[in-house]
């Protein structure tokens, strides 16, 4: 509260984004790579945020290449590569499908 924004740390800017675009009354977030280059602790109340506001009703579209940390977020998965769409299968079917992303993924 009494430090400008830009003396935040990234997990902290992550966070104060999100608020920010909370209270213009939207009720879709665009995620681009919210968790890269975050410590461990604050990826993981990043993903407790995104699990609450789901639950509260908001869409929420993630641009993710942290596998581990979008997977278990995720309703549907769409892979782009080089521009064009690769997979698209909602979550349910992620089972089946992770050998293939494996190898698109190079996990």
């Amino acid at each position: 509260r009494h430090s400008p924004g830009t003396r935040l740390s990234g997990g902290e800017q992550q966070m104060l984004a999100v608020a920010r675009i909370l209270r213009t009354g939207a009720d879709i977030l665009l995620l681009d790579e919210i968790s890269e280059g975050l410590a461990p602790v604050i990826v993981q109340a990043l993903a407790r945020m995104i699990t609450t506001l789901k639950a509260q009703g908001f869409t929420i579209v993630m641009v993710e290449q942290n596998f581990r940390f979008a997977a278990p977020l995720a309703d549907h998965f769409i892979v782009v590569e080089h521009g064009e769409v690769v997979e698209s299968f909602p979550a349910a079917d992620l089972p089946q499908k992770q050998a293939v992303l494996d190898v698109l993924l190079s996990v």
